[in-house]
């Protein structure tokens, strides 16, 4: 290889990164302001149905996970390669819906059984220590997402850019957290599920 094309690469490679950090970093901006809806919609608007199908997207994307893993170890990169396209893309859908979602849309509240917005007492009382469960499994997700989604970037640029053995060592780490993600979206969804409005 000449010192040219070394050095265009290198440069490819540090811009790859560049846009990876700026782009988790605006996601992280995103999730923390969608807490509260800041866009009112129409009369008689609602995105109501998104919370099932970002999770599918979610499930989707441990599905597709667990057949890359299983690409990989079979020695085919080509549809290992494929699949992590998928799924990256699933997840990115994942990442647009949810946001589009929690900036519309006020935030359910695991044990709010009224729809008020409030888990008073008594409704407290009515979910007993799965609200704890819910919460610690809510604060594991989150707090998983927010690390990996650079990590998960890293690992695909790696790949993408040829240096497989860095690719392969870091993936090793990283895919059980990514996975963790996607299998917890979905179960969050169901948990909450019978407090949506």
């Amino acid at each position: 290889m000449n010192k040219s094309k070394a050095k265009n690469d290198e440069v490819a490679i540090r811009r790859m990164k560049r846009w990876a950090w700026i782009f988790s970093a605006i996601v992280f901006i995103l999730i923390g302001m969608a807490r509260k809806p800041i866009i009112t919609l129409p009369e008689g608007w609602s995105f109501s149905f998104l919370p099932p199908l970002y999770s599918s997207f979610n499930a989707i994307t441990a599905c597709l996970l667990l057949l890359a893993l299983y690409f990989i170890k079979k020695k085919d990169v080509v549809r290992h390669r494929k699949t992590i396209y998928i799924a990256i893309i699933f997840s990115v859908l994942f990442l647009l819906l949810y946001v589009v979602y929690h900036f519309t849309t006020p935030e359910t509240k695991f044990g709010d059984a009224n729809h008020d917005g409030v888990v008073d007492a008594e409704e407290l009382l009515a979910v007993g220590k799965w609200r704890v469960a819910y919460l610690l499994l809510l604060l594991s997700h989150i707090a998983l997402a927010a690390f990996v989604l650079p990590l998960v970037l890293f690992t695909f640029i790696r790949a993408y850019t040829e240096q497989f053995d860095k690719h392969k060592k870091m993936a090793r780490w990283v895919f059980p957290i990514w996975l963790y993600v996607a299998i917890t979206g979905p179960v969050i969804y169901l948990m909450l599920r019978p407090f949506y409005g």
